[in-house]
């Protein structure tokens, strides 16, 4: 449970003292952006060129953004709607609130991300995690037994204990010295302390470093079921367990599961806006947006990826239209480059198709409802509490979040993975909400939620969409090697010529896959491979990551015994 959440006051323009400085590639992807020099140029024969971008989500829009900017003439590709997996699904009317069905929090380390949340003016405050500032008050229920807490002073001393646990068992592994280099961008010794660690735990599941860590070992396997069910953080870590360890660390070294921020109006404005913002550009007179290059709309998602004769990328749309294109930034979650869509096997190494096929995906579940008011702010006369709170339980609902924005007010009724939110996949809307219901009224027994409810639900299974297939990746034991190759494909100078060309972006191409922040910095990377590809390169004065990869380039594992 998150103890340490930024006041509503507090600006979110100068870096936190930790960052999302990724360990595995420790690029300072917020200098890069904040630089005056900007991200690169291409020669002026090349401007006007362009560039497909498979996927309209966040990936794809910086991606294309920022090759605009440079002069190229980015083409997208989307199969359903501007966003991708910030998708903010107004309930209806101009004033209604928003059902946040993909990302809905994001914290203040992700530097990079909010370089375009701070571009284009959207407006954040901290979100009602449990525990946090911005939670009125927080009840965790456990095997039918409930405890009520407005901080985490009122919590019982075992859950304290649960907590402690954790902190100890973060120390055993280096969490403050590891973050100690982070903040202070000591790369090397940041390098040093994360290699190890990965020698260490590549095939260690999260499970399984909790038994064997003194903290937990030395305490009751309650603990450990404990910690698994309400977490310390964001909520319960136990549909985690089965990942690797190296998954965890990089979300916990990074404060990726502290200071969550909402995005008021919906995190959708972000990727929306880049579409629709007209930017300094070379070569593009002014007003030029990428929403005017495309006469209003991109085109249909992608059928098929291969070389045409010429030796260009041909595309395929949906509808059988083909396009040539000099390179392409593939940007959806990598199973559609097998399942979805028909590629060209012989554009990626048999490597990297082992990779992408061995990509585990998370699923995930989510429940909303509009209600009339923030009614969980009246307070029991009989108890002086409030009437309902933020929720953490073993129920069937996991999470609840009791949301407002700017007055208008919903109820995310669960908030699930994995194998909890395939228990909600068979089930239609109305299903899931009468079972969630019947467990809040175990939980609030004299709480009649149902009677605040304003039309429809909204629900959504992220597996269940053949545009995604998952929520986001997670990586298993061993997959280190998987995603070094994944991540690393944007250099290409060791490439054979055929398979140049063609870039993968998005956040499952990341080391943070499930935060914004990976969509971001993996599109920045692509954004290098596109200009190099094109004879570009970057200013002296602020080399890209590509530049610097021979000094921060993830740590290869070697494949032999």
């Amino acid at each position: 449970m998150t103890t340490g959440q930024t006041t509503p006051d507090q600006a979110h323009t100068e870096p936190a003292a930790v960052t999302m400085l990724g360990p595995d590639f420790p690029f300072g992807y917020d200098e890069h952006l904040a630089h005056p020099d900007g991200l690169g140029s291409v020669p002026g024969e090349h401007h006007g060129r362009e560039v497909a971008i498979v996927g309209g989500g966040l990936s794809g829009m910086v991606t294309a953004y920022e090759l605009m900017r440079m002069g190229l003439r980015p083409v997208v590709y989307e199969a359903d709607q501007i966003g991708g997996r910030l998708r903010s699904q107004p309930f209806g009317g101009a004033h209604g609130p928003i059902a946040e069905l993909g990302g809905m929090r994001f914290p203040l380390s992700s530097r990079a991300l909010f370089h375009y949340i701070d571009h284009l003016g959207l407006r954040t405050s901290p979100f009602p995690n449990p525990l946090s500032e911005a939670t009125p008050s927080t009840v965790v229920e456990l095997g039918g037994e409930s405890f009520y807490a407005r901080g985490y002073d009122d919590l019982p001393d075992f859950l304290k204990d649960v907590a402690d646990a954790w902190h100890e068992a973060l120390g055993e592994v280096g969490f403050a010295d590891v973050q100690k280099a982070i903040a202070e961008r000591d790369v090397p010794r940041l390098k040093e302390l994360w290699n190890e660690l990965v020698l260490a735990l590549d095939e260690e599941t999260f499970s399984g470093f909790l038994a064997q860590t003194t903290a937990f070992g030395s305490r009751s396997f309650r603990h450990r079921e404990v910690f698994g069910q309400v977490g310390f953080g964001t909520g319960g870590w136990d549909t985690d367990f089965p990942n690797s360890m190296l998954e965890i660390l990089r979300v916990i070294f990074t404060n990726a599961d502290e200071d969550h921020q909402l995005v008021h109006g919906g995190a959708q404005q972000l990727p929306v806006g880049l579409w629709k913002d007209a930017p300094a550009c070379v070569h593009w007179p002014a007003g030029t947006s990428l929403e005017s290059l495309h006469g209003g709309a991109p085109l249909p998602g992608v059928a098929r990826i291969a070389r045409g004769e010429d030796g260009r990328f041909e595309l395929t749309d949906r509808w059988g239209s083909a396009r040539s294109y000099d390179a392409v930034v593939v940007t959806c979650q990598v199973w559609l480059l097998s399942a979805r869509i028909d590629v060209d096997e012989s554009l990626f190494s048999p490597d990297l198709w082992m990779a992408m096929e061995r990509t585990h995906y998370m699923q995930s579940s989510k429940t909303f409802v509009r209600v009339d008011r923030p009614f969980w702010k009246d307070v029991d006369t009989q108890t002086g509490r409030d009437v309902m709170s933020m929720t953490l339980t073993d129920r069937l609902n996991r999470a609840t979040y009791l949301l407002e924005d700017d007055g208008a007010a919903s109820i995310c009724l669960s908030y699930t993975w994995n194998d909890d939110a395939l228990k909600w996949l068979a089930l239609p809307v109305e299903e899931r909400v009468r079972l969630q219901l019947h467990s809040l009224r175990k939980i609030y027994p004299g709480v009649d939620i149902a009677a605040h409810i304003v039309g429809d639900p909204i629900t959504v299974s992220w597996e269940s969409d053949p545009n995604f297939m998952g929520a986001f990746k997670a990586n298993l034991p061993g997959h280190y090697r998987y995603q070094r190759r994944l991540f690393t494909h944007f250099v290409q100078d060791d490439l054979p010529e055929h398979r140049r060309g063609i870039f993968l972006a998005g956040d499952d191409i990341s080391w943070t896959a499930g935060w914004a922040e990976g969509a971001v910095t993996t599109a920045l990377n692509a954004v290098w491979g596109v200009v190099r590809h094109f004879g570009g390169s970057t200013a002296p004065g602020n080399p890209g990551p590509g530049d610097r990869f021979a000094e921060l380039a993830p740590l290869a594992l070697p494949d032999g015994l």
